[in-house]
């Protein structure tokens, strides 16, 4: 259940918290989870002004191919042109104003489910039934509004900021420190779409940090990682990062033995990226998964899911069975992943709740508080 009605200021708590220094840093208070008040702003100042992760690129390979989103309260879609190349507009009519494309799928037209005014794929206005006895109506005159759209690596970015810096300036530090996972060069094998009872930054937090994965994850993957091998140094102002060291159990985290970009340690290296301020990406020599979140209130958060391998791999008999043996893994790891979250949020509902220290595992999250704040700062 929200809070709203409260003495503390949300914002106000989360700039005392932000302000210490690392060694002496604790969780981000309550109020800045549980408020209808902290939600309202943070839709407003962050998600209305960065970059949100819709997928893959390569999930809309056909021209008509599209997927829909809701940013910030702006219903999306983004599609494949004649073309081929990415576009995303408003999905909503120009003319009484409905939503229109559901989901995911592939059409030649943007179709309105209430008049049968349809778009082109272009977003100009295709055909509006019985509107020739109306004289001002010029067909001419509507075009969907355009929403800004990128290709970053193979992800689809879209902002509803019309001057956000474009997203390879402001990811360059990203695609410098991954450079040869060559992220642009993994393909998309499932794609799925969860809602859970908790707030989207205490999901945002747990991947973050892998502190938890030998209590939370003791069933599946708390064994393959090692607490001390982890690293985690301190986040820049796009992003942030860890790294976990694979042992070979688990094949296809490693490079393909084809691989000669990769050397050492790096063959073996997993770096869990948050792109501020929701795109979470696992990415391994040898697969990837992510999730893309984003709030439906202090309570609720949708997240978009999937994962695939590098085409490294693409040619490898074993492939295949391999990638469906590692989503039964992840499909697992995603429960209890669900259970622990929901169980933080009714935590944090409670009225002794009181944030504690946090681990020098868990820097990443002191990073991610200070992102927060420096957005809200002037909210």
């Amino acid at each position: 259940m929200a809070k709203d009605h409260i003495e503390i200021d949300p914002i106000e708590a989360l700039r005392n918290n932000a302000s210490v220094p690392f060694n002496k840093a604790r969780a981000m208070p309550p109020e800045v989870y549980t408020t209808d008040e902290f939600t309202r702003a943070e839709l407003e100042h962050i998600f209305r002004r960065e970059w949100y992760c819709v997928g893959r690129a390569d999930s809309l390979c056909a021209p008509g191919d599209y997927a829909t989103c809701e940013l910030a309260g702006q219903p999306i879609v983004v599609l494949r042109d004649a073309r081929g190349d990415l576009r995303a507009y408003s999905n909503v009519c120009l003319h009484r104003m409905s939503t229109m494309l559901q989901g995911t799928g592939n059409s030649r037209t943007i179709a309105c489910p209430y008049h049968g005014w349809t778009y082109n794929l272009d977003g100009t206005l295709r055909g509006a039934p019985a509107m020739s006895l109306n004289n001002g109506f010029c067909r001419k005159n509507y075009r969907l509004p355009a929403i800004a759209c990128e290709e970053w690596l193979g992800w689809i970015m879209i902002t509803l900021n019309p001057e956000a810096e474009p997203v390879s300036k402001r990811l360059s530090e990203v695609e410098s420190l991954i450079e040869n996972y060559r992220m642009a060069d993994y393909t998309q094998s499932f794609y799925e779409e969860h809602v859970w009872n908790t707030n989207w930054k205490v999901l945002a937090e747990n991947f973050m940090e892998s502190y938890h994965l030998p209590v939370c994850h003791a069933k599946t993957v708390g064994g393959l990682s090692k607490l001390d091998e982890m690293v985690c140094p301190p986040g820049l102002e796009s992003f942030n990062y860890h790294t976990i060291l694979k042992d070979d159990t688990l094949r296809i985290a490693m490079a393909h033995p084809d691989n000669a970009r990769m050397k050492g340690d790096e063959r073996r290296t997993t770096f869990l990226l948050a792109i501020y301020p929701s795109l979470l990406i696992t990415l391994t020599p040898g697969y990837f998964w992510y999730l893309s979140l984003h709030p439906m209130g202090p309570d609720r958060v949708h997240i978009r899911y999937g994962g695939g391998m590098s085409n490294d791999f693409k040619s490898d008999v074993d492939t295949k069975q391999n990638f469906i043996d590692l989503k039964i893994l992840l499909d697992e790891v995603n429960v209890e992943d669900r259970g622990c979250t929901e169980k933080v949020y009714k935590g944090l509902c409670s009225t002794l709740t009181r944030p504690g220290h946090l681990s020098h595992l868990e820097r990443p999250n002191y990073d991610f508080a200070r992102y927060l704040m420096s957005c809200l700062e002037n909210a």
